[in-house]
């Protein structure tokens, strides 16, 4: 785990920090292909420069975040925004179900919007897949 990240994650309650490294975790062992980073304070996924997947200490709770998820038809992702993304948001370590994090892990890499470009764009979304 980069230091940055684990200094954000260390930042958190025991609880939240459990949260925190359970989805990174998780999230690193399914995202092989992608690089991690502190991204506007947060730990966000990138495939190719695109934001795919995140998360965020919220009030009263850890928020996963799908930037194109949407696009997944997943009745358990909420819609976030006014955008393509959708956010599942968790209070317990015990509330992460494995078998769906996995499969919208997969889905974020097959079905990806164009954020990278989307100032440029002046906030058009293109689907790269």
């Amino acid at each position: 785990m980069k230091s940055e990240i684990q200094t954000y994650n260390n930042s958190q309650t025991a609880e939240d920090k459990e949260i925190c490294d359970l989805l990174y975790n998780l999230i690193d062992q399914n995202l092989t292909e992608s690089e991690n980073k502190i991204w506007h304070a947060h730990p966000v996924w990138f495939l190719d420069g695109n934001p795919i997947v995140g998360y965020s200490k919220l009030k009263g709770s850890v928020r996963l975040l799908f930037w194109s998820g949407q696009s997944f038809e997943e009745e358990k992702l909420q819609n976030e925004g006014s955008f393509k993304a959708a956010e599942m948001r968790y209070t317990n370590a015990n509330q992460i179900n494995e078998e769906d994090l996995k499969r919208w892990l997969e889905k974020s890499i097959e079905i990806q919007w164009d954020y990278k470009n989307i100032v440029k764009r002046k906030g058009v979304l293109l689907r790269l897949k």
